[in-house]
């Protein structure tokens, strides 16, 4: 099945070789297509590379969902492990074809970003 979603990252240059990095560094990982420029083109030549395809498949990379409420967390959470997935540990569940969610509310999250960046606010605020 072809995703209704794909992930795409920029790179002015250097494409193909970040392709390369990521496809080796995980496991499971691989570069599934490049292609290049036909012809030449404003601001490029041929043989340029325009687009590379890889896949990287591990619990290196989830998505995040930041709620701004517990019923809008709910909604997330009941669709992806509701529906087929399942859940595993606190704020994070697997949809039904393994990739990994993090549904994580905006008030926690930005506090711990807080005690983080500002080591002096009040653990209370957490």
């Amino acid at each position: 099945m072809q995703p209704k979603n794909t992930i795409c990252l920029w790179f002015d240059e250097d494409a193909h070789d970040a392709a390369r990095f990521c496809a080796a560094t995980f496991p499971d990982g691989q570069v599934t297509a490049v292609r290049d420029a036909p012809v030449d083109y404003a601001g490029g030549k041929k043989g340029d590379v325009l687009t590379v395809e890889f896949t990287v498949l591990s619990e290196a990379f989830s998505f995040q969902i930041a709620t701004e409420n517990q019923e809008e967390a709910d909604r997330y959470w009941n669709a992806i492990a509701g529906n087929g997935g399942q859940e595993t540990a606190c704020d994070w569940c697997k949809d039904r074809w393994g990739l990994s969610w993090q549904i994580t509310p905006r008030v926690p999250s930005e506090a711990l970003r807080l005690v983080a960046v500002r080591p002096n606010v009040p653990s209370r605020a957490l």
